[in-house]
This record gives structure tokens, sequence and C-alpha cells, in this order.
């Protein structure tokens, strides 16, 4: 059994351009199988374009979002904004689909940022899981999953653990719609990282590795291998993806709090980031 080895695009840009292709040739000669492709802007086309560019250096291209606000929220209760969180949806699928990917992945369920006072209230939690049903129906059409992500209280109200997400995801109750599991933000979160990925498998279909700051995995305090090790033994076969964030991009820098510098270099994150990956799970 193998898992595919990705790296997150986010450590540089919000929308991947030609520039960019030279740290995509040498996250392939490093030994990755795929990328994950911001999708905060552009159309189809462009990723289509994209995505053979990809192609041709022997990567795999998935789509990353989030839900961006400003008339789209899935758990609003304006009836127009959940429309508009559900046309964002659909616009990933055709972007993901353009890429030639299988899979989307992002906090889906809410703007980044917005706060009630209050943790998430059985009508909130219909809502969403109504998005994210008609979303999956719309993307099973392209044989697209959507994984969408809890993230931390810091971040977020609406979804911060894995049992909250793994009960959202069985609520909507379509086979293309899963959980990202997340070793930054369940490390925040819950008391054993490890002991929900037994729990809550059946509901993950895809895997962030990021270290407890964000900087180069490994480096820090989270016990990977046994991370692996669950996953491993859970018969996990999918996407282990490494997401870091720097202080690169000013917006985003901004959105995860990123106040200073957390590694050397880019090549760092990536390059020993991959051999603890690797190693890690052929250790297992």
């Amino acid at each position: 059994m193998s898992v595919k080895l990705g790296f997150n695009l986010l450590l540089w840009a919000t929308h991947v351009t030609d520039e960019h292709m030279a740290i995509i040739e040498d996250l392939k000669a490093t030994g990755y199988d795929g990328v994950e492709v911001p999708m905060f802007e552009g159309d189809p086309e462009h990723f289509r374009k994209l995505g053979q560019r990809l192609r041709d250096i022997g990567l795999v291209g998935q789509g990353v979002g989030i839900m961006p606000g400003s008339g789209k929220s899935a758990v609003s209760a304006d009836a127009a904004e959940r429309e508009g969180a559900l046309g964002h949806l659909k616009w990933l699928t055709d972007c993901t689909e353009a890429l030639g990917g299988t899979m989307f992945a992002g906090p889906f369920h809410q703007p980044l940022g917005q706060f009630t006072g209050r943790g998430p209230q059985p009508g909130e939690i219909d809502r969403v899981a109504e998005v994210l049903k008609r979303a999956g129906v719309y993307a099973a059409k392209s044989g697209i999953e959507i994984s969408v992500e809890p993230l931390n209280r810091f971040e977020c109200y609406f979804l911060n653990t894995a049992a909250q997400a793994a009960d959202l995801i069985k609520r909507v109750g379509a086979a293309n719609v899963g959980y990202l599991y997340d070793t930054f933000h369940f490390n925040i979160e819950e008391d054993s990282i490890v002991d929900v990925i037994p729990t809550t498998f059946g509901q993950i279909n895809h895997v962030h590795i990021s270290e407890n700051n964000r900087g180069v995995p490994g480096a820090g305090h989270i016990d990977f291998a046994s991370v692996f090790k669950a996953l491993k033994s859970a018969g996990y076969d999918r996407w282990m993806t490494i997401e870091s964030f720097g202080s690169a991009l000013p917006d985003l820098a901004a959105a995860t709090k990123i106040w200073r510098p957390l590694f050397e270099t880019p090549e760092d994150v990536y390059r020993k980031g991959y051999r603890l990956m690797r190693d890690g799970w052929d250790a297992a």
C-alpha cells in the first residue's frame, strides 16, 4: 500500500502562473507525485492550460480553495449567500475538472475569521450540510471529490474537531464528500491527533501534513511517526500533502497569523518535508 505525496503551492502563490514552473519542476525532481493548486481566481481555461503543464512534467494537480465571503457563505441564514456558496463550489468543481484533478479541498463551510461568539447552531449545521450535499451532486457528475477542512478555533467557529467534521459528512451523506485531516489544526483542537484517525477514518478523504508552527515538517513537536502508523493501519491510500505558510503573500500571512519567519528557505520545507513523509510512511 502506498500514498501519493503532494505539496500545497500556497507557500508561493494564490494564483499559479508560468513564473512558478521552476519551483514546480523542483518539486517533481524532489520526488512529489503532485501539487495542490490554489483556486482563488481565474477561469477553467487557465487551469486547463496549467493542468497540461503539470502533466507534461509528470505531476498530478488537485485543487485547494476557501469560502471567500462577499455573498458566499454556506453557514449563512441568507439564502442568497448560500446560493453564492454553492455557485463557488460549482466553480471550484469546474476548475478542478479543467485542471485534470479529482479533488478539491478547503474550509467550505464558512469564510475565514468570521465569528458569532458561540459555537455552531443546529440550523447552521443543517444549512451547511444542505449546501455541501448539493455541491456533492454537482461534483459527482465530473467525478470530483470535495474535502471539507475543519480549522482551529482561532480561524473559524463552525467546524473545529474531527468528530464535528465526521458528523457533518455523515449528515451530508454523499460518497464524494469527506473531510480533510490536518495535523496543524488538530494539534490545537484534539486531545490526541492519532486517536481521531480510527474513529473518523470512514469520513477522511484527504490529509494535510503540517508542523505545529506551520514551518518545516519534522522540525517541531508533532509525532508524525504515530500519525503515519495510524493512517497506514487504517488503510489510507490517498494523498498526503504538505501545507506550510510563509510571509511571501501578505494577505495570506495575515489570515494565517504568520508574523515571523518559520523556516530559513522554502527548499527546507519541501525537501525535508518530502523525506519526512516518504521515509516515515515506508517505516510505518
